[in-house]
């Protein structure tokens, strides 16, 4: 059996850099308790929403996208899971946390979970936008 990947700070999973599904998947696996219940859900709703979402785990964190670039990512912080939508300015309503990158905007989401229709929506609305490349 495997090792569990090493957890770094915030309970964030230490994933090898992997596009697809399965690099995903194994982030979540690896993500501890609540991290990891709410990470799938996030996941399914990109999955619903986009249905031809491209995946990948990059710098330790998932990665979504829709033609050439990416316009989704998620990190864990100790007390929340940090979503960065890269072009996030741009959707309407913004997401609520600013950046230090002029574009982006982020969703903590808790333990309690996310409001999924204005998840979903902005999820609809950045697929739609042009993505980033990384």
């Amino acid at each position: 059996m495997p090792d569990k990947p090493k957890l770094l700070a915030g309970g964030n999973p230490q994933i090898p850099k992997g596009d697809g599904d399965a690099p995903v998947q194994a982030w979540i696996a690896a993500a501890p308790g609540w991290k990891g219940e709410v990470a799938a859900r996030i996941d399914a709703l990109v999955v619903e929403t986009v249905p031809d979402v491209r995946k990948a785990v990059k710098w330790n964190s998932p990665f979504y996208g829709a033609g050439e670039g990416w316009f989704l990512s998620f990190h864990a912080m100790t007390n929340y899971l940090k979503l960065a939508f890269f072009r996030g300015t741009e959707l309407d309503p913004p997401p609520p946390v600013g950046s230090k990158q002029p574009d982006v905007r982020y969703l903590h989401v808790g333990a309690d979970g996310l409001d999924e229709a204005q998840f979903t929506a902005w999820v609809r609305q950045a697929a739609a936008l042009p993505g980033v490349r990384m």
